[in-house]
């Protein structure tokens, strides 16, 4: 980038998540299997990052091949003794903020008023892998490549999926969300090859659910290859992988959609506002699906700079 140009953060997010699809790597399924410990990134404080801010910096986290969860500021790392190593680059966290202008006069004379104007900022973090010198409880212990077993998972996979008030049928060969029926339909328990697998599936259809009319309203599109079909599908699969994650699934069962990969890098090559717009409606999902669990969901403070849009947006 020259100096003084003014810079394109959407396409700058967008580019970084382009070049994960184009390698293979969904960042919203895989990473998680890669840290010490499951789960979203985290600030300096240990609340999570959300919306776009997650997938982003699973991303950049895989890509380096850093364990540690935790992110940080150059002053945060400073104040806490530790020193970034030298020659480390750091990775864009984003936020929206608002500015209120001013409108002219109206053709009678009369004060025009204001209007706001969103508009996105970023600032820069470190993983703390790029930081020596910090306290122990930003580096993860070493990873038990050990395959968990399923029964590990299935109080916590109980205690998320039993309360959402989705009507759930079972039987055939087929999973999907009936959008004129408002039911999920799963295949019986018996035809997954573990219960993780049907709760990864499960989690998939939920978040298709969410998105009813009388829920959070998103456009599903009528038939696969269509933009909105296609971009529903990212959100899905974004939703997805935020319960898999906080559910301790592997990332062994979140095999790549070959079929949709094409899809979803035409979109959001053709718009670059387009992963930062699925990501803030996989987190709403996220969020209305987790309102009803009998567990609390791990912490997603979210601050007022994190990027999030309206459910309308």
């Amino acid at each position: 980038m020259r100096r003084g140009a003014k810079r394109d953060i959407a396409q700058e997010v967008t580019d970084i998540i382009i070049a994960k699809i184009e390698q293979g790597v969904l960042p919203w399924r895989r990473p998680w299997r890669s840290f010490g410990a499951n789960g979203r990134p985290l600030r300096a404080g240990g609340q999570a990052y959300t919306g776009i801010n997650s997938i982003l910096l699973w991303a950049i986290a895989d890509s380096h091949g850093y364990r540690s969860r935790f992110w940080m500021t150059q002053r945060q790392a400073d104040e806490l003794g530790g020193r970034v190593v030298k020659g480390a680059r750091p990775a864009p966290s984003v936020y929206f903020n608002t500015i209120r202008k001013a409108q002219g006069p109206t053709l009678t004379g009369e004060d025009g008023g204001s209007r706001v104007i969103r508009f996105m900022r970023s600032y820069l973090v470190y993983n703390c892998d790029q930081i020596e010198g910090l306290p122990n409880r930003f580096h993860p212990d070493p990873i038990d490549m050990t395959p968990p077993s399923p029964s590990e998972h299935q109080d916590a996979i109980n205690a998320f999926f039993a309360p959402i008030p989705i009507e759930l049928r079972q039987g055939g060969s087929r999973a999907f969300y009936s959008p004129g029926g408002d039911y999920v339909h799963m295949p019986p328990k018996g035809a997954f090859i573990s219960s993780d697998h049907h709760a990864a599936t499960l989690a998939h259809e939920y978040a298709h659910a969410s998105g009813a009319a009388h829920r959070l309203g998103r456009e599903f599109g009528r038939r696969f290859g269509d933009k909105a079909y296609a971009f529903e599908e990212v959100v899905a699969d974004m939703t997805s992988g935020m319960i898999c994650s906080d559910l301790g699934l592997p990332c062994e069962l979140h095999d790549s959609h070959a079929s949709y990969v094409e899809h979803w890098i035409g979109i959001l090559k053709a718009d670059k506002s387009a992963i930062i717009t699925a990501a803030a409606k996989a987190e709403q999902a996220y969020r209305w699906l987790a309102a009803w669990s009998t567990n609390p969901i791990p912490a997603t403070q979210e601050d007022r700079h994190e990027a999030s849009l309206p459910a309308a947006a």
